[in-house]
C-alpha cells in the first residue's frame, strides 16, 4: 500500500488546526486538543514544520505557532516534503545514478511520470483546500457510475 507515514498525516491535521485560526498564535497544548493529539507528538511536529518554514513560533507567555505564509501560499507538497524529505515514487524518479539498472531499465520513465503527476497534485492542493469540505468530482462520480455498473451486471 501506498501512503504517507502516520508523522505526516498528522502534520497535515496540525497544519490544518493552526490554518483554522489565521490571526491567533496557537499554544502546544491547544494545537494539541484540538486536534487529538498527544503533546509531545505536536511538539514533534512543529518543530519539523518549523525547520521547514511553514510555521513560526513565539516564545513566552503568549507564545506558540502560527503559520509562516497563508494557508492558500502552502502546498501540501511542501508538508509531505518537511517530514518525508523529496517526494519521489522510486529512488531514480528523484535522480540518475541510484540504479545499477538504469540504463538497461524498462519503466524508468513511466516512473517518472507517475511521480511527476503525484508531484503536481500535491503541489496544486493547498493547505487552504484541505479546510474545505471535499467536493464531488465528476471523473469520480463517472468513475462511481461506471463500476456500479460493472457490479450490477
Amino acid at each position: 500500500m501506498f501512503r504517507v507515514s502516520r508523522l505526516t498525516d498528522y502534520a497535515t491535521v496540525v497544519m490544518t488546526c493552526i490554518a483554522a485560526h489565521p490571526d491567533d498564535v496557537l499554544s502546544t497544548a491547544q494545537i494539541a486538543e484540538e486536534a487529538h493529539l498527544e503533546l509531545p507528538t505536536v511538539s514533534k511536529l512543529l518543530k519539523s514544520l518549523g525547520h521547514a518554514g511553514l510555521v513560526d513560533s513565539f516564545r513566552g507567555v503568549n507564545g506558540g505557532y502560527r503559520l509562516a505564509r497563508p494557508a492558500r501560499e502552502i502546498s501540501v507538497a511542501e508538508i509531505v516534503e518537511a517530514m518525508e524529505g523529496p517526494l519521489g515514487m522510486t529512488e531514480c524518479s528523484l535522480s540518475e545514478g541510484h540504479c545499477d539498472r538504469e540504463a538497461q531499465c524498462g519503466v524508468r520513465g513511466s516512473w517518472q511520470r507517475i511521480n511527476n503527476v503525484l508531484d503536481n497534485a500535491l503541489r496544486t492542493m493547498s493547505l487552504a483546500d484541505m479546510l474545505r469540505p471535499p467536493v464531488h468530482s465528476p471523473v469520480a462520480t463517472v468513475a462511481l457510475t461506471e463500476l456500479k455498473g460493472r457490479t450490477a451486471s
